[in-house]
């Protein structure tokens, strides 16, 4: 008897970007609104995506178990 597919976290993947080399790639925070008071520095340090941290690498990757 065959084992049952694993299903997608659907909510993740939509907010991350996986890399060729596996890297799991987010946007920051607090990019949306009250941008006013923001300096511009603040704001442009914000426009990069970074990598997602170790602590939530693991469960990242059983989130989205055929993506890896």
């Amino acid at each position: 008897m065959a084992t049952k597919k694993l299903k997608t976290k659907k909510s993740l993947l939509k907010r991350v970007k996986i890399t060729k080399t596996g890297k799991i790639l987010r946007k920051k925070a607090g990019k949306s609104h009250l941008l006013s008071s923001k300096t511009a520095k603040r704001k442009r340090k914000l426009r990069k995506a970074t990598l997602i941290s170790k602590a939530y690498r693991k469960m990242a990757k059983k989130a989205l178990p055929y993506h890896m």
